[in-house]
This record gives C-alpha cells, structure tokens and sequence, in this order.
C-alpha cells in the first residue's frame, strides 16, 4: 500500500528524523574486518564531521582522523539568526568533544596545505604529515575576491564583511548593524549563481529587516542582486509584503542590481544604474571550492570538484573523496543538510570498499528552513536518486511551503527550523 504525506506531516518527519537523514544508504552495511585502515577527513563542519561519525559508528574498527583549524565550528545555518539578535553566536558554536570521546575519532586541529594523491599523505601547517588509505575533503567554500572591484579580503574583514562563514564575520556584521545610525541603509550583494545556501541572503533580508524595523524604523534594507531570480523568491516576497512594507527594496540585475565595483572608504557600492550609499554593507562574493581543494588538485575549470556520485569519490583522484559545498553533486544544492546527507553516503561507501562490497546507489535528501521573521517559517524539501544523467531530485517527493499558508503553518515552519538545527547539531556534534 502506498503512504502519502501531508506538507505538514512530512516536516514533522524530517525534523524527528534529522538523526538519519539519509535515506537507504545503511541497510546491509558490515563493519570493516580489516584493521589498521585509516580515513582522514579534512574538514570538520556538516560534511565532514557526519562522515567522520558514521565510518565509527558503521565499522569501529577503521582509524578516523579529523582535520580542522577550529576548536569550535561555528554553523552558517542559523548565522542569521545572529544577525538578526534572535541568536547569540554561543548558540551556533559547537566543539568536537563527543566525536572524540564517544566515537573514538582523533582531532587535529591544524590546517591542510597540500595532499599528495599519489604517495597518499596529507601536509598539514605546522609541517606535520598524516598517511591515509582513503581521503575525504570537505572543505566547503572560499571566496572569489577579485571579481569585484575594490573589493578584497582585507575589505571583507574590515568594512564590507561577507559573514558567509560563521565566526568573527558575523560578529563584524552584527556590530556594524548595532553600531549604524537610524536612517542609514544596509545594503547587501548576493552573489551569482552557484554558492553556498541559496536563500541564505534572502533570510539575512529578512531577519535584519526585522531588527531595523524594531530598531532603526528610518532605515531599509536595499538588495542588490546579481540575478533575476533567488530561491523561494515567491515565499520571500510574499513575507516581506506582509511584514515589512518598503522597509525591503529587491533590485534584479536588469533593474540596477548589477554591481560593478565597490568603494569602501565612501561606502558606497557602484552599479550598472549608478552608486549606492550604505551605512552597513554586506558583500556575499563569487564563490569556488575551499583552498584544500585546489592545492590537492580536485577541481575542473569550474573551480568547484567532480565527483562520483555513488560514492562522492573524485573523478580526477582516485582515493579521494569530495563532500558538501566544493563537490558537483548534480541538483543537489550547497547547503549544510545536503553536506551532511553526502557525509553519510560517503560513510558507508567507504566502509563497504574497506570490506571488499560494491557501494549501494545513494538516496539522497535535503531540506532547507528559512526564518522570515520570529514566527513566520517558509521551507523547501528534496529527495534525490542517482540516475545516467547523475544525482536528480525525484519528482513529487518533498515540497515547498504553501504558498497560501495560513499563520499557523507559518508558525509551525518557524518551530520546526529550530527542532531541524538541534536535532542535526546533535548528530554531527553531539
């Protein structure tokens, strides 16, 4: 007999289930009889971090390296919500305590510089050198400074900051928001297509929107958009209408959105139609595949990495791994649930090799919630299988938030965005 699910019930079932997302990718895996194989996973945010616990959890017995800078990953997913003063930054911190403790992977937290496929090592920046039998990177992105003129990293860290990775960015942003006078603008830039979260800059709109219309009534929140269009625009738009009036003014790129370059020491961002003054400007650049990734050698000529997609293993490097946001994972998006749903897959593939086993095709999901305001949730869900045309969503499995939601849906939607990001933050991090 086959089950249908209301947009409501399905919501419910994802948040419940944010433990084991994946779908179909664990049934029949066996721990790994050979010991003394070692993975070495290279970054430690959604991706990562999943993949490093599910290889434990799946085979104790192979050895997991974690390599990560940070003490404490702090998550862009509910990043916004600090913008936002909904969330403090202690909120979205988490450190890597339970994946070492619980689930025996050992933490290095250094920084790697250069990987040699060939000789299977991994350069860490201290000069130190880890040895693997399978790699897995997950580096998520770096930013592409110089397609914009007078923009820089300097300039990011500065005066115009991007706050697209969590951390001291987004505690520059939200100052300059607190700091900024009443009547002056926030202008923010989006970046084209693909990067990381796409509606990730519409939330920021919508979240800091809602803190100058409680705080600093005389100013507005003026977007700059490099596209003509942005994801759950239909669902934004329609929030912002109802909760914030003109406080939100949107300008695609046909109609002056176009940034051509920008001038920090006037504030000001110059576009196709002309300049625009702001007293808070927030950036978000061009984006590719993080440094790792380059240095190892995994990338095309679109600056992000090909991989294959039943085990998320590079197709320029065998051994290689490629997770989360530097991969092309076909119609999957770059977000921190699809991250951590590749993680898993990545797990049990790699598993499965260790035992001699062919990896099992992936299910693959993604869901994604957005705060319009404190009580108004919009969200998207996918689920995703493998085809000859590579990773493609399914056909009627998942959904969009109504776009005739009545206010306890949207309520509903604001409460499961929180119950998603504790469940998911607890099964990476613990």
């Amino acid at each position: 007999m086959s089950q249908k699910f209301t947009r409501r019930e399905f919501n419910k079932l994802v948040v419940a289930g944010a433990a084991g997302s994946t779908l179909g990718i664990f049934g029949g895996v066996r721990p790994a009889l050979a010991s003394e194989k070692h993975v070495v996973v290279i970054g430690g945010g959604f991706g990562g971090a999943s993949a490093a616990k599910y290889i434990k959890k799946l085979s104790p017995s192979i050895a997991v390296t974690l390599v990560e800078p940070a003490t404490t990953f702090y998550t862009c997913p509910f990043s916004n919500w600090v913008l936002g003063g909904l969330k403090e930054m202690k909120d979205i911190g988490h450190t890597y305590d339970t994946l070492k403790n619980t689930w025996g992977v050992e933490i290095v937290h250094d920084e790697a510089v250069d990987v040699d496929a060939a000789a299977k090592t991994v350069k860490l920046k201290t000069g130190n050198e880890l040895t693997y039998d399978r790699l897995i990177v997950s580096p998520g992105i770096d930013f592409k400074f110089d397609t914009i003129e007078g923009y820089s990293e300097e300039v990011a860290n500065t005066a115009m900051p991007h706050a697209y990775k969590a951390g001291p960015q987004t505690e520059l942003l939200a100052k300059q928001l607190q700091d900024m006078k009443d009547g002056d603008n926030v202008i923010i830039c989006p970046p084209g297509n693909p990067f990381r979260c796409p509606p990730g800059p519409y939330e920021r709109t919508s979240l800091i929107a809602n803190y100058l219309k409680k705080n600093k009534p005389n100013s507005k929140v003026i977007v700059l958009d490099s596209k003509e269009k942005f994801s759950k625009q239909g669902l934004f738009t329609k929030g912002w209408e109802r909760l914030y009036g003109d406080i939100i003014e949107w300008r695609p790129a046909s109609k002056g959105g176009k940034v051509v370059s920008v001038d920090a020491a006037t504030m000001t961002v110059n576009t196709d139609a002309g300049p625009v003054k702001g007293g808070v400007i927030n950036v978000i650049p061009p984006q590719q595949a993080g440094k790792i990734a380059f240095a190892a050698g995994l990338t095309n000529e679109t600056g992000w990495c090909p991989i294959n997609p039943i085990t998320f293993e590079s197709t320029i490097h065998p051994g290689i791994h490629v997770i989360g946001d530097s991969c092309i994972a076909g119609a999957m998006p770059k977000s921190g649930f699809a991250a951590s749903s590749q993680g898993k897959v990545t797990a049990a593939g790699i598993v499965r090799l260790m035992h001699g086993d062919v990896p099992a095709p992936p299910s693959l999901v993604n869901t994604c919630y957005s705060l319009v305001g404190p009580g108004y949730g919009i969200s998207v869900a996918a689920v995703y299988k493998l085809t000859s045309d590579g990773i493609v969503k399914i056909k009627g499995a998942g959904g969009l938030t109504p776009m005739d939601a009545d206010d306890d849906q949207l309520s509903e939607e604001a409460t499961y965005a929180r119950g998603w990001y504790n469940n998911i933050a607890q099964d990476i991090w613990g």
